[in-house]
């Protein structure tokens, strides 16, 4: 029976976790690193095989790389030159650590910044190349569109992280 309650504090620990992964915060390696510790902990009742716990790891690693390429997918797919597309990924890294200095908005301003600093990145870089502005801006849209959709597919993934931590843990 304690067991059932532990799990439960798992699950609700890792949703509050999750719920931090759209601010940019490291929520879905936080869902795994409590989830190993549980399992270290509660080894004798072989609640989390380890083929779990590599699953886990390997979407997290997904998620980090789809939102870290996504900016730069965005400007490439509207059709920005590579350095444009370079552009918006650099300044999404800017604008996020950016937008957690000086935007009010806790957390929500590392979100904010990441998706405002790609589209900065591919317009400023695209406009400097040659680029007539309204094919810039396009860029620069396109970039901060993608930048939120990787943040969104981050989050995606880790319910999907926090969905199998929880049916694991109810499973024997």
């Amino acid at each position: 029976m304690i067991y059932i309650i532990y799990v439960v504090l798992l699950c609700i620990i890792n949703l509050l976790w999750l719920m931090t992964v759209p601010f940019a915060l490291p929520g879905n390696w936080l869902m795994i690193i409590g989830t190993a510790m549980f399992a270290w902990w509660q080894r004798d009742n072989n609640v989390f095989s380890p083929y779990t716990i590599l699953a886990i790891v390997i979407l997290a690693i997904l998620g980090e790389i789809i939102e870290f390429l996504s900016g730069f997918g965005g400007a490439k797919r509207a059709g920005a030159s590579w350095k444009g597309s370079m552009g918006a990924l650099v300044g999404a890294v800017i604008g996020a650590v950016a937008g957690s200095v000086f935007l009010p908005v806790p957390l929500l301003g590392t979100l904010i910044g990441a998706c405002c600093g790609a589209g900065a990145g591919a317009l400023a870089v695209e406009s400097l190349g040659g680029k007539e502005l309204r094919e810039s801006m396009r860029y620069g849209f396109a970039a901060s569109l993608g930048q939120f959709v990787g943040i969104a597919s981050k989050f995606a993934i880790g319910c999907a992280i926090w969905l199998i931590i929880a049916v694991a843990g109810f499973l024997p």
